[in-house]
């Protein structure tokens, strides 16, 4: 699967909470977006990702 551009190996059918987990990346500060479409917050745990799915990250950082 691609994720932010790169090609990551992960185990079929794994979810976004399970990704995010295992790059130890915060799920509450972050839109994630497949295949074009962003995906809830709610769906992070059942939504499940695929070999030829298209991830992007998108991670919120604070600053002034």
């Amino acid at each position: 699967m691609i994720i932010n551009g790169n090609e990551m190996n992960f185990k079929e059918n794994i979810t976004i909470e399970e990704i995010l987990k295992e790059l130890n990346i915060n799920k509450d500060k972050v839109v994630v977006e497949v295949d074009l479409n962003i995906i809830s917050k709610d769906e992070f745990n059942t939504f499940k990702l695929f070999t030829n799915s298209k991830v992007e990250i998108i991670r919120f950082v604070g600053g002034g």
